[in-house]
């Protein structure tokens, strides 16, 4: 960097939307999962906007400094057991163990308004194992936008799955989507205070010729199943997705230590050690 603060791609600064890196010292390979965060990121529909206002500035104070006003879900986001469950556990009082550890990227396609069933994910390899933290790519990631295609005709994951994955004694479950169920059975359709999304039930009608009522009566059916049974969830994965889909990988998905938080941004990452020969320092 030189004396007016540039910098020289390659040497101090990074690409902020460069989905791998590769670490020279012990060649582990970091492949982002997350869509990049900030002004303009593509909000749920009935959220409120993402606010970032420059309290000071490096023209004006020689310093620069924001604030940040927003709902946690946007963007790749965690979500603990109390957004849906009275009484849950918080983002702060998860065991951080759930957040870092083996896991597999399950590449499952699907497209809008198709459900992933547990058929699929018994079917898909790698296998899921115990206590594995599970990402399931659907393609829809490489919707990612400000659009009513992204969030109103994306897929879902089916009741069965959600307690296949129970049963299974998995530790964090992600998926590429803008939420865990489908669209017609969140609020974005006929639910609680919706629809949100105020052309989405008659758009579903037109297109499929079903009534979303009799499909979906129930809300956030899977993501309940789920946050109801302590396996918090993710949503919005997307980046270098594809780049690790079909592979065992570590997982990163460290959220802030935030107390009562119902739903924290994180960083997503996958890392691969090729050669198999990284071991964790001993703190010697």
């Amino acid at each position: 960097m030189d004396d007016i603060g540039h910098y020289k791609k390659g040497k101090s600064g990074r690409d902020r939307y460069e989905t791998v890196a590769l670490d020279p010292v012990s060649k582990l390979q970091f492949v982002e999962l997350s869509h990049v965060w900030g002004h303009g990121a593509p909000i749920a529909p009935g959220d409120p906007e993402i606010r970032i206002e420059r309290g000071v500035t490096h023209a004006h104070d020689g310093v620069f400094s924001q604030k940040i006003t927003m709902t946690m879900h946007n963007s790749t986001h965690m979500n603990a057991p109390i957004y849906l469950v009275q009484g849950g556990a918080d983002v702060a009082s998860l065991s951080i163990d759930r957040f870092f550890g083996n896991g597999v990227v399950l590449g499952i396609p699907k497209s809008r308004w198709e459900l992933v069933s547990a058929d699929d994910l018994a079917k898909a390899t790698p296998a899921i194992r115990p206590g594995d933290i599970v990402v399931i790519n659907t393609g829809w990631h490489a919707k990612f936008s400000d659009s009513q295609e992204y969030f109103g005709c994306a897929p879902g994951l089916s009741v069965d799955a959600a307690q296949w994955l129970v049963d299974k004694k998995v530790a964090l479950v992600a998926l590429d989507t803008p939420t865990i169920d489908h669209p017609l059975a969140t609020s974005l359709g006929l639910h609680r205070n919706g629809p949100l999304m105020k052309r989405l039930p008659q758009y579903y009608r037109d297109q499929t010729g079903r009534d979303p009522k009799k499909d979906f009566p129930n809300w956030n059916p899977a993501h309940n199943i789920l946050l109801r049974a302590g396996i918090p969830t993710i949503e919005n994965a997307g980046g270098g997705l594809d780049l690790v889909t079909g592979q065992r990988c570590t997982i990163h998905a460290y959220p802030w230590r935030f107390q009562f938080g119902d739903a924290c941004i994180i960083r997503l990452m996958a890392i691969v050690d090729k050669d198999g020969s990284y071991r964790v320092e001993s703190g010697k």
